[in-house]
């Protein structure tokens, strides 16, 4: 551990959960790393969003934005890029969910199982594992997790609770799958992988913090 207490990166993909970071997730994973005694540095790539969506109508804008600047909403500014991540400053990394995992971090929302990662958060990501440091992966992000990992000798076990359709997609990128409720989360201890469905299966916020703050527990005692 580097310090006194846990360091941990939160890699965030914008703001908003349906094209950016899902905030209420972001934002338990930020409550539970300081309730938990740990420390947190935003991260998000700097380069633009797939896409703004409006909020209240749910359907693409013709604006134009960037993901980190974005990002620095819910980090209240204090966010760095990506590509100035080293593997070597940090306990752990965790990536909450929300459609910027699926759009910005990787392809999946509209590739499914034959989705790419982006480059650069595929270098950070296996670096930790590498590393032998823990990630920690929120609602969708276990399918880029998948798509990272698709081709190495490197098989996690992840959950985004019960959805049939990501579950299937996340074995067919040679990944395994295992059922979970929204308050839990499933530690894949082999490769210090933590996952919980959040909002994939969460009702409500408290759902939500509950699988999280485990999630954050976990990842804490493997760093």
């Amino acid at each position: 551990m580097i310090g006194d207490k846990a360091k941990i990166a939160v890699l965030l993909s914008g703001c908003g959960v349906k094209d950016g970071a899902e905030i209420h997730e972001a934002t338990c994973a930020l409550l539970a790393i300081k309730q938990l005694g740990a420390d947190y540095v935003c991260f998000a790539p700097n380069k633009p969003l797939y896409h703004v969506i409006d909020h209240i109508k749910g359907a693409p804008t013709k604006e134009v934005r960037n993901v980190m600047v974005e990002a620095a909403r819910i980090a209240r500014g204090e966010i760095h890029d990506l590509a100035e991540f080293r593997v070597a400053d940090y306990d752990a990394i965790v990536i909450p969910g929300g459609f910027g995992s699926a759009k910005n971090l990787s392809d999946y929302a509209f590739k499914g199982r034959d989705a790419k990662p982006d480059e650069t958060v595929a270098t950070v990501v296996r670096a930790m594992q590498a590393a032998g440091k823990p990630i920690g992966a929120i609602c969708i992000s276990p399918a880029l997790i998948a798509s990272i990992f698709r081709g190495t000798s490197t098989s996690p076990t992840l959950t985004i609770g019960s959805d049939p359709s990501t579950a299937a997609d996340i074995e067919a990128m040679g990944s395994k799958h295992i059922e979970c409720p929204a308050t839990n989360c499933y530690v894949d201890e082999e490769n210090k992988i933590v996952s919980t469905p959040a909002y994939m299966s969460a009702a409500h916020i408290d759902e939500v913090y509950d699988g999280i703050r485990r999630l954050v527990e976990e990842v804490i005692k493997l760093a």
